[in-house]
């Protein structure tokens, strides 16, 4: 099924605009949720709010919001005075600058939304995309939307042959820690060590990344069970799977780790014939069980 956009809003540098459709990137449905029910009957539950002071349920048309400024200590704003903060959204996205892609740390990184070119956009957006890529820089601008003002950082895609566009929120400088926040020791490291470790990431480097390659398996073995449940199995327990063993040696380590890396892969009818892992011996078994009864 097609993607739908989400909005549309216009990209604008210098006397340049661009019509653009916006999509989401990503999928926060496919996240797989549960309900709260009532164990003894399985209904589902109807979250209230108590006031701690008169111990009475409180009603939403009774409810406003509050800061609080000291403990306990709180001003209080009407839904109206809090419309009047929000910002206005403009459907405008106003660039401000171009920067290199690798001067802004992914950290800061937030929700991301993919641009296609609208009516009359086609020509433009091609323009942007391809200059970015080639120039190896991205878009800073601002956003406004759903009441709130967002850093933008608008950068090039690969889409098969051509360019693409990806609009990606940034978070402010106050959203983020700093990592002097914390206390990494300043530590040594001999020049053996350092060219072992070098030798190990060489063995494990890929050209690019695939994220096809990486699978949930917490989420394959929820949708496993819930399946299970909904045909009315029980669910077996698992061993917990042993904890790594503490390094004691880095060098050694090191070695140990290479040495792994370049030991042959063995055959399929090796592997075959090895004794199943436990979880797939339980699965197995089951039905057996379920057949004595």
């Amino acid at each position: 099924m097609a993607a739908r956009p989400i909005a549309t809003l216009t990209v604008s540098f210098g006397l340049v605009s661009i019509p653009v459709k916006l999509f989401s990137a990503t999928e926060a449905s496919r996240a797989i949720s549960f309900n709260l029910l009532h164990n003894t009957c399985g209904s589902r539950l109807k979250q209230q709010y108590v006031c701690v002071k008169e111990d009475v349920i409180v009603p939403r048309e009774d409810m406003v919001k509050g800061y609080e400024f000291e403990k306990d200590q709180y001003v209080m704003f009407t839904p109206e005075e809090l419309k009047l903060l929000e910002e206005a959204g403009t459907h405008t996205a106003d660039i401000a600058e171009f920067v290199p892609i690798e001067s802004i740390d992914p950290v800061y990184f937030d929700k991301a939304y993919y641009l296609a070119p609208d009516k009359g956009g086609a020509k433009p957006y091609a323009l942007l995309a391809k200059a970015l890529r080639e120039s190896k820089r991205c878009a800073l601008g601002r956003w406004a939307a759903r009441g709130k003002q967002y850093i933008v950082m608008i950068r090039p895609v690969a889409n098969g042959n051509e360019d693409g566009l990806v609009m990606q929120q940034l978070l402010y400088a106050g959203e983020v820690r700093s990592i002097k926040e914390l206390e990494i020791p300043d530590t040594e490291v001999k020049d053996v060590e350092l060219k072992l470790a070098q030798q190990l990431i060489e063995q494990q480097a890929s050209d690019k990344f695939d994220p096809s390659t990486y699978t949930d398996e917490v989420r394959a073995r929820v949708e496993a069970a819930v399946q299970k449940k909904v045909e009315g199995q029980e669910i077996t327990m698992v061993d917990a799977p042993e904890g790594g063993a503490e390094v004691i040696d880095l060098m050694e380590a090191l070695r140990a780790s290479l040495d792994k890396k370049k030991a042959p892969v063995p055959a399929k009818a090796e592997t075959d014939s090895r004794k199943a892992p436990r979880r797939v011996q339980q699965a197995e078994a089951a039905p057996k069980k379920a057949a004595k009864r």
